[in-house]
């Protein structure tokens, strides 16, 4: 008998056991400390995490404060951009070298989300997106996904018609909006509250989350700080697709 997929495989013993436990306890008191929320067991995060094939992001109060000026523009961290690519590799390492499907789901034309999803080279972005469920289908057609093999990380109630049906969700706190907490962790719409807002590298946070729950962190870290083989062959296949863009139009998708 071997233990699960977000350990390395070997045979099950007493001590195993405690040691992943330990890990498990560890990490949830690191992020309690940060101020995140669990509303789901992260032993229940750790379980549906083996299952997650792609990640969805909304844009607006996640990668940001959610402000824009008079021409509409926002902005992203670098230092959540080093915590999805750190989370991409980790998934790299665990699934045998498969990458996960990224897509960023807006409901506004956000020219700089456009410019982080094509350097990073995430597979899909819908901008312009009212009805985000129309998204989410289309995205689930595409790459013949299950409504619980993704995990979507939010903010607002723009996102719940996402939220309802995937696999994880993860739901950017803040203050100013009690009743909105209240509601989502009622209706079952959130497992985890960040403790940062989407000014505060609350992607980062997520990202950690993940490869913490996923034992793969200092994996992750060591390939990227080593620039290793494994570092090379998992960027040259990250970068090699084109990120494909969406807009609707009419009620219909169009590419562009």
């Amino acid at each position: 008998m071997y233990i699960a997929e977000n350990f390395t495989y070997f045979q099950i013993s007493n001590t195993q056991i405690y040691f992943a436990i330990f890990m498990t306890e560890e990490v949830k008191a690191l992020f309690k400390s940060e101020g995140g929320e669990f509303i789901s067991s992260p032993s229940f995060i750790q379980e549906r995490l083996k299952n997650i094939k792609a990640y969805i992001f909304d844009w607006d109060g996640v990668f940001n404060t959610g402000t824009k000026d008079e021409n509409k523009t926002s902005s992203y961290s670098e230092v959540d951009s080093m915590g999805l690519n750190m989370l991409r590799l980790g998934y790299w390492l665990s699934n045998n070298k498969q990458l996960p499907v990224v897509s960023i789901i807006t409901g506004e034309n956000n020219k700089t989300a456009i410019k982080l999803a094509e350097r990073e080279h995430f597979d899909h972005i819908y901008f312009g997106f009212k009805n985000k469920a129309v998204a989410f289908e289309h995205l689930l057609e595409t790459f013949n996904l299950k409504p619980e093999e993704v995990a979507f990380c939010f903010d607002d109630i723009l996102d719940f018609p996402i939220t309802k049906r995937c696999g994880l969700k993860f739901m950017v706190g803040r203050t100013g909006s009690p009743l909105f907490r209240k509601y989502a962790i009622e209706k079952q719409y959130c497992d985890y509250i960040t403790g940062k807002t989407g000014g505060e590298f609350a992607i980062r946070e997520i990202s950690e989350l993940i490869l913490g729950l996923l034992n793969q962190y200092e994996n992750a870290v060591n390939e990227r700080v080593e620039f290793s083989q494994a570092y090379t062959d998992y960027l040259d296949q990250r970068n090699a697709p084109e990120v494909k863009k969406f807009i609707l139009e009419n009620n219909a998708i169009q590419a562009i």
